[in-house]
């Protein structure tokens, strides 16, 4: 039996004018695949988790035969697999991106700034230092920060000035790849070296962002007496437009002990009860508005006795796509059903409903009213899980062609073009379509396990490349003399990662998670963001980074090439 088709799978055709893209893939699922099995390896509970598989990579690298490596299927792989990362991250946090840019992103920006400052101020110093080149301190910085694209532009800088040395050239590109590795780890030892230091307690954190959810997002439901009698007689919906805040009344009990659903058209009387749903931050002003607040069991506003028509809550789900981006008061549900939608769940939060709000395929609706009413508005809605376990590909490749678009824009040259790059421009796609996409009657809509798998495979084969890339010359470069840079490296990633993380925590009281993602962004290195989402079993980590990337992204750019134009 001929067995000369196993040999080229295995090892490569033998050929470096024609390499296998057959063997290309055998190395690179073979990486991945030991990679995940070293993942496993746990050192007083601290894993690199899915970073094993660039190590794993520069391993498998080294000791190949790059000729037998078919680079651009790497490339691409490489390319397509950190899109197919950061558009689900994107996708994911796009529903609360904006919110949290509301609540903190422009302090979280300022913070990300501030680490590519002292990393671009670390290395100038450095080359004062020790006499380096500019131009390759210029390499090791982007490698420790894990910023190829400011590599690309400093390459690009360098070159198109004219003026390019050989050995500094290829200088930058070795500096990048040396310290490369240890960027990323750095990173994600420095994210564990500053738990122990700020004497993080995971139940601690997760206590305290519970409270922050609820503060800030989570409804309350209050009872209330009416006694304002400047608004007797007046309806609720008149109440809204004086009060100008996000609340609903969902019942009435009357004196008589008769309990209705109320509507923007029910009247206020003096004596009435009112079942009140708002944030508690709203709570103080709305119920001041309405009287006096009073104890009221669930069970009580939930009594059926005086009632001629029992009322029932229930969460239904929406998943009907001729829904997708309709508004409240489009769909006249009160009108037509004689029901009420007193919450709405979207993306692990719990929204207060008001008119304008466009409804999403995916939220989970909490509707009150009579039981064959809410029966009705279930069918109205959908509230069929099997269709949201049909995948909508049109919104993902339509945000992906419209990503590569944005991140392939000039946005400044200096004298090269700023670009976002393949990474960037995906990424502020998916924010916009997780959060606008339903405006244009898009579903954007993936399942949490679609989502996390798309993302994982996109992160894998982003590493695998990357680690199989690096580590052909890998250890040339060492032992001629870049272990040096690996020590510069070293301080570039580390010092400015230290500072910014005891001044998020100590002066701004951030939350662990959100500093995690603050550093992980920061540096553009989603390896790292991957250990964070991991060690945090939460999306903050991924909100703060999808936060800053952007901006980091643009500034990570422009600073490289402003350090090779110092250089000439």
């Amino acid at each position: 039996m001929n067995l000369d088709w196993l040999k080229v799978v295995v090892m490569g055709s033998g050929d470096p004018a024609h390499p296998s893209v057959a063997h290309t893939v055998f190395v690179l699922a073979a990486v991945i695949a030991s990679g995940i099995a070293f993942s496993r390896i746990k050192i007083k509970g601290i894993s690199l988790g899915m970073t094993w598989i660039l190590f794993t990579g520069i391993a498998f690298g080294h000791f190949l035969d790059s000729g037998t490596i078919h680079h651009d299927t790497l490339h691409f792989i490489k390319e397509f697999g950190l899109i197919l990362f950061v558009f689900f991250i994107g996708l994911q946090v796009g529903p609360g991106f904006f919110s949290s840019l509301k609540s903190g992103g422009l302090k979280l920006i300022g913070l990300a700034s501030l680490v590519i400052l002292l990393g671009v101020t670390t290395t100038y110093v450095l080359h004062l230092i020790t006499g380096e080149p500019l131009p390759t301190m210029v390499g090791v910085l982007s490698g420790a920060v894990t910023n190829t694209p400011g590599l690309g532009a400093a390459q690009q800088a360098y070159a198109d000035s004219g003026m390019a040395n050989p050995a500094i050239a290829d200088s930058i590109s070795l500096g990048y790849a040396v310290a490369y590795p240890l960027g990323v780890v750095g990173i994600i030892a420095t994210i564990i070296i500053m738990r122990y230091v700020m004497r993080v307690d995971f139940k601690k954190e997760d206590e305290g962002l519970a409270a922050l959810s609820n503060e800030t997002n989570l409804p309350h439901r209050y009872s209330v007496e009416f006694n304002n009698t400047m608004l007797e007689g007046k309806t609720i919906a008149v109440a809204h437009m004086l009060i100008n805040r996000q609340f609903v009344v969902s019942r009435i009990m009357h004196q008589s002990g008769e309990i209705v659903m109320a509507d923007g058209n029910s009247k206020l009387v003096l004596g009435d009860r009112l079942r009140i749903i708002c944030t508690e931050e709203d709570s103080e002003a709305i119920l001041a508005f309405f009287g006096k607040p009073v104890e009221m069991t669930a069970d009580e506003w939930g009594a059926t006795a005086m009632q001629s028509t029992p009322l029932v809550s229930r969460r239904i789900l929406i998943t009907r796509e001729d829904i997708n981006g309709k508004k409240f008061s489009d769909l006249r549900l009160r009108t037509r059903y004689g029901i009420n939608i007193t919450r709405v769940h979207r993306a692990g939060v719990d929204l207060i409903p008001y008119q304008g709000m466009e409804l999403q395929v995916g939220d989970k609706v909490m509707v009150v009213g009579p039981e064959a009413a809410v029966a009705q508005a279930e069918k109205v809605l959908g509230n069929s899980l099997k269709k949201l376990d049909h995948p909508n590909l049109l919104p993902v490749f339509i945000g992906i062609a419209l990503g590569v678009l944005l991140g392939s824009l000039p946005l400044m040259n200096v004298p090269q073009p700023v670009k976002l790059g393949l990474a960037g421009g995906p990424l502020i796609i998916a924010i916009l379509l997780g959060r606008f996409g339903p405006h244009f009657h898009l579903v954007t809509y993936t399942t949490m396990s679609a989502n996390l798998m798309l993302r994982e495979i996109g992160l894998a084969m982003f590493l695998a490349a990357v680690g199989i890339g690096a580590g052909d010359g890998f250890v040339d470069a060492i032992v001629g003399g870049g272990y040096k840079w690996i020590g510069y490296g070293v301080i570039i990633t580390v010092l400015p990662l230290v500072l910014v993380a005891l001044l998020a925590r100590l002066k701004f009281k951030l939350n662990y998670y959100t500093i995690m993602g603050l550093m992980a962004g920061s540096m553009t290195d989603p390896p790292a963001l991957g250990f964070a989402s991991a060690s945090s079993g939460n999306d903050m980590p991924a909100v703060s980074y999808a936060t800053v990337y952007p901006v980091v992204m643009f500034l990570r750019v422009l600073t490289a090439q402003l350090l090779m134009l110092m250089a000439l």
